[in-house]
């Protein structure tokens, strides 16, 4: 079966910068970078992203562009013969339903908020009211549902027009017009009257603020979680696309480039998010809070607030949007790898079966709102984005890192020589004792402080447990990555 390709390199830079700019780019990044010193945090951030999630990435699409496979079958192309490389595929295949399994719900709220914004729901509206209609949208579980479905459906009905017609045209499309939003939105924010004030906020190191927030060692582990988990790295939804990918360019300038326009829809993020709350005498807020509850008060004030609000909430849906069809594309392709199915009957099954999976999380906020999985306060997608992000991301990425470099899996000659074919900028080979030993010792320190910083506060007996959860987690990657193989033997 010939593999499918990308039109152009357009596409594949677009199609995987979408994968990874999603919603935590708008909210997350801008209240970070507040709180931990402005310009201050943000150098910390990119020397991340440079020692570390490049190297990730160009890991992932390395397997992906030498086997032409998704997750589900790469390891069994490149492993060599009595290794159990193969057993870890889970990881991806798990952690791609696991994220598809809340994400598409709350992909869904952007649209319904998108909906609201245009018909003039917000404009004039009291604080109280607008803080209502949130609460009164979780707790609407018939709302909640039919969004979520049209999210699925749409998801799907993309992929079903295959990787040029469907997957890299739209989404080219909805990213070119996300990029031109987003820069009128920030040009719209940055010059509102008491905007200078969030821009000084956002950009002006402060280290005392930085200290007040936990100081350099906390401010140092954010920047290195957020340059981790803004790749979207470690569940095979960056190596799908490798396996798309012709063999004319170097994966090391690739990488660069989506590193790059990520990082440019982050920092283009903050000004919007930023001078706009401060115009309006807001406190910048994390987590939905911002964007459901501070956002459209902010829009309620503004002189055409509902066109600006159904802007910003149609940024916000080509943004989660994007993310959703690349990571169906992979669970698509993971059913045809693993199956040998048509894409045709692939898109059915997966769609059936996301759009029912979906539906715990949607309930966890009103019809089984009682299941508190992680403690007081807590949801369904509480646990599931869990399992995603404290667990998948970490030790898939720590699963790719150790293929690429151990000599029992697919090995650094073999790695270096793939990342390297085509022309473009190559990635050092004097690198191998850092992206060897190096990355692996970040990530598992990524891994183990995620789990404490989860936990603390929420008893001991819950930290204990969860922590032995992890190690077990870890002795399980290390036994198979330590396993010989025949020809070894």
């Amino acid at each position: 079966m010939n593999r499918e390709k990308f039109g152009s390199r357009l596409g594949f830079i677009l199609v995987s910068a979408g994968c990874a700019i999603g919603i935590g780019n708008v909210w997350k990044f801008p209240y970070i970078c507040g709180a931990y010193g402005g310009a201050a945090f943000i150098l910390i951030y990119l020397t991340f992203l440079l020692i570390m999630g490049i190297p990730v990435l160009v890991c992932e699409f390395s397997i992906g562009r030498a086997s032409r496979r998704s997750a589900a079958a790469c390891y069994e192309q490149l492993e060599p013969a009595g290794t159990s490389w193969h057993r870890l595929k889970y990881i991806s295949t798990i952690g791609c339903y696991l994220l598809m399994m809340f994400y598409t719900m709350v992909a869904g709220w952007m649209l319904y908020y998108c909906y609201k914004s245009l018909k003039g729901d917000f404009v004039g509206a009291t604080p109280e009211y607008i803080a209502d209609a949130f609460t009164g949208m979780l707790g609407d579980a018939p709302t909640m549902i039919f969004w979520t479905v049209l999210i699925c459906v749409v998801g799907f009905a993309i992929c079903a027009l295959g990787l040029k017609g469907g997957v890299e045209r739209i989404t080219t499309v909805m990213m070119l017009a996300l990029l031109g939003i987003m820069v009128v939105l920030a040009f719209r924010s940055v010059f509102m009257e008491g905007a200078i004030e969030g821009i000084k906020f956002y950009l002006v190191p402060d280290f005392q603020r930085m200290v007040a927030n936990g100081g350099l060692g906390n401010a140092i582990f954010a920047a290195l979680s957020q340059s981790f988990f803004t790749l979207s790295l470690g569940i095979g939804s960056m190596l799908i696309f490798g396996s798309y990918l012709d063999k004319d360019r170097s994966l090391t300038g690739e990488a660069i480039n989506i590193t790059l326009l990520d990082t440019f829809v982050a920092l283009t993020a903050g000004f919007i998010v930023i001078p706009a709350c401060f115009a309006y005498g807001i406190e910048p807020g994390a987590g939905p809070s911002l964007i459901f509850i501070t956002l459209p008060n902010i829009f309620a004030q503004m002189p055409g607030g509902a066109v600006w609000g159904a802007l910003f909430f149609l940024f916000l849906s080509f943004a989660a949007l994007s993310t959703v069809i690349a990571v169906f594309e992979n669970i698509v392709a993971f059913d045809m790898d693993a199956w040998g199915w048509s894409r045709t009957k692939s898109v059915w099954v997966s769609a059936i079966a996301i759009t029912l999976l979906s539906m715990p999380a949607v309930l966890g906020y009103n019809v089984l709102s009682s299941i508190q999985p992680l403690g007081e306060g807590t949801t369904l997608m509480d646990l599931e984005d869990f399992i995603v992000s404290n667990n998948l991301l970490p030790l898939g990425s720590l699963v790719y890192i150790l293929f690429c470099t151990r000599k029992n899996g697919w090995g650094w000659d073999n790695f270096i020589a793939e990342a390297n074919t085509g022309t473009g900028i190559k990635f050092p080979k004097g690198l191998k004792n850092y992206v060897s030993y190096g990355l692996p010792m970040i990530i598992i320190v990524i891994y183990l402080r995620g789990y404490y910083d989860f936990f603390k506060g929420k008893g001991t007996g819950m930290l204990v447990g969860w922590m032995i959860f992890a190690v077990v987690f870890l002795a399980m990657i290390f036994y198979f990555s330590l396993g010989k193989s025949k020809k070894n033997q």
